[in-house]
């Protein structure tokens, strides 16, 4: 299990800060998720936090990154994208041990592609294994991106609004396995939905103008039915801090 603390986070581009000095805690084995507008910084925010703002010339950042075992976090994250992000030219188990291939100089064991797919038989895509990914739905492309997310088994999973681009239903499903499946990992999710956050987070913060809200912690635990009242309020109050948060 993993908990890890930010501080001093600052990220700016010549003048113009997109945020200072922030501080946040990832509490082990739960859901962090971050809203905020378009253009606010999350997702500069999680690149910064898996170091992947070292290459850019023009970001002046900094970040310190705390961890409750005492190692460094380099090394032990994942990362879920919005977009899939699969190569069309390879099959879908290709795609799956891809990270542990460029890793190995071309090396996947026979044990590492047992992995793979039993993976894929979680994900409920026994049998794609040899499909290439121009074949497969949406939802189905998101759910080989979870697998080849889970055959990294890190610690800590950056998740940059995976399920943003699918439908109502399909969102929905893979909102309830990325839950089961990512039990025991500690997540941070950025999503511009309220209802997920609501429904997925442990703890919902607000990211506003350089700044992050106070922690809201909703009543229950995850996954929460999306027609519990006791969401709707807080919904309608996230929905403000959004609105005000443009202005």
């Amino acid at each position: 299990m993993l908990a890890v603390t930010i501080t001093d986070a600052s990220l700016r581009y010549g003048d113009e800060w997109v945020f200072e000095n922030l501080k946040l805690t990832l509490e082990a084995c739960k859901w962090t998720c971050l809203l905020g507008r378009s253009g606010a910084g999350k997702s500069s925010l999680l690149r910064l936090i898996a170091g992947l703002l070292d290459d850019d010339a023009d970001a002046i950042s900094q970040i310190h990154l705390s961890t409750s075992d005492g190692q460094p976090v380099s090394g032990r994250i994942a990362w879920m994208a919005q977009q899939d992000l699969l190569l069309p030219w390879l099959k879908v188990l290709d795609n799956i041990v891809l990270g542990a291939r460029l890793r190995g100089r071309g090396q996947v064991t026979a044990q590492l592609t047992a992995q793979a797919m039993k993976l894929l038989q979680r994900v409920g895509l026994e049998g794609f294994e040899a499909r290439y990914p121009d074949s497969l739905s949406g939802g189905q492309r998101q759910r080989v991106a979870l697998a080849r997310t889970l055959l990294e088994d890190k610690p800590l999973v950056l998740m940059d609004e995976p399920f943003s681009s699918l439908d109502a239903i399909t969102r929905y499903k893979l909102q309830d396995l990325a839950a089961e499946l990512l039990h025991d990992r500690t997540i941070l999710l950025i999503t511009h939905d309220p209802a997920e956050a609501l429904r997925m987070g442990h703890q919902v913060m607000v990211f506003g103008r350089n700044e992050l809200g106070a922690p809201l912690v909703p009543p229950g635990e995850p996954l929460r039915a999306l027609d519990d009242p006791t969401l709707l309020p807080l919904q309608a109050g996230l929905l403000e801090e959004l609105l005000e948060a443009v202005h």
